[in-house]
C-alpha cells in the first residue's frame, strides 16, 4: 500500500477577543501554537504540517517553529462566525491548485489544545489507516450526569423530563445500567477524508466514523477560550511536565 499523504492543518485566526493574540501568547515558555506544531512535526505519519492563518505575525511564528505557511487565509474565511470546514476546504484546494499536491487525508489540530501529545496524533491516524472509514474523532467517555440518560430538559410548557422525553420516574438508577456508553468530542484531533468537505453539507465526518477514545483525558483536554481556561491549562501542563509525561 502506498504511503498516504496526510496533511496536518492548524487553523489560527489573528482575531481573538477574550484572549488577545491567543495563538502566539506565551504558554509555559513558548507561543501557544508552537506546542501543536512541535507535536505534529514529531508524528511518523504526517506528510506536511500547515498553519492556516490570516495574520502575518502568526505566520512568522509558525514558520519559526517549523510549520509551513504556504498561503494567507482570505479575509472572508477569518471572521469569528466562520466554521472550520471552509478553512480546511480552502487549504486542501489551495495545495491542489497551486502545488498539484493532493492530500489523501487531513488531520485537524486545533492550536487551543497545547497538551496534545504526538502519540495522540499517531494513534488516531493508525485507526484511520487500518479501517475503511471516512473519519476519526477524538473523544472522552462522557461523565454519567452529562449523558442523555441523566440529562434533564424543560419543555415549552414547563414539563421536566429526561433529554429523550422519558419521565424522571423511569430514570435509570445506576450508570452501570445505561444502554450504551456516551462520548464527547475533545478537539484533540480529527482525521478525515477530504471528500467529506465536498458533500452537499460540508462536514468533518462523512458516513463512516470511528472514535479515538483518549485514555486519561483529564490530563490532556484543554479548550482554551477564556483567561480562566488558560490558567487551568497552564497548571495541567506544568503538572504533566513535573511528572515527566510530556513528550514535546
Amino acid at each position: 500500500m502506498n504511503k498516504l499523504k496526510i496533511v496536518a492543518v492548524i487553523p489560527a485566526r489573528g482575531g481573538s477577543k477574550r484572549i488577545p493574540r491567543k495563538n502566539i501568547k506565551n504558554f509555559c515558555g513558548k507561543p501557544m501554537i508552537a506546542w501543536t506544531i512541535l507535536g505534529a512535526l514529531k508524528s511518523k505519519y504526517l506528510d506536511r504540517v500547515i498553519v492556516s492563518t490570516d495574520d502575518q505575525e502568526i505566520a512568522k511564528v509558525a514558520k519559526k517553529y517549523g510549520a509551513e505557511v504556504p498561503f494567507l487565509r482570505p479575509e472572508e474565511l477569518a471572521i469569528p462566525t466562520i466554521g472550520i470546514e471552509p478553512t480546511l476546504k480552502h487549504a486542501y484546494q489551495w495545495l491542489l491548485e497551486n502545488e498539484n499536491y493532493k492530500a489523501d487525508a487531513l488531520a485537524l489540530l486545533m492550536p487551543t489544545a497545547p497538551l496534545r501529545q504526538t502519540r495522540h496524533i499517531d494513534e488516531a491516524i493508525e485507526i484511520f489507516k487500518n479501517k475503511k472509514i471516512d473519519s476519526v474523532v477524538a473523544v472522552n467517555e462522557t461523565p454519567a450526569n452529562h449523558t442523555p440518560y441523566w440529562t434533564l430538559i424543560r419543555s415549552k410548557i414547563g414539563k421536566v423530563t429526561l433529554f429523550d422525553g422519558t419521565s424522571l420516574k423511569d430514570m435509570t438508577v445506576r450508570s452501570q445500567d445505561f444502554p450504551q456508553k456516551c462520548y464527547g468530542r475533545n478537539d484533540l484531533i480529527y482525521v478525515l477524508k477530504p471528500k467529506n468537505l465536498f458533500e452537499k453539507k460540508s462536514n468533518l465526518y462523512g458516513n463512516k466514523v470511528e472514535l479515538y477514545i483518549i485514555p486519561d483525558p483529564s490530563n490532556y483536554e484543554a479548550d482554551i477560550n477564556t483567561p480562566d481556561e488558560w490558567a487551568d491549562a497552564e497548571m495541567k501542563f506544568q503538572k504533566l511536565r513535573r511528572k515527566g509525561i510530556l513528550k514535546i
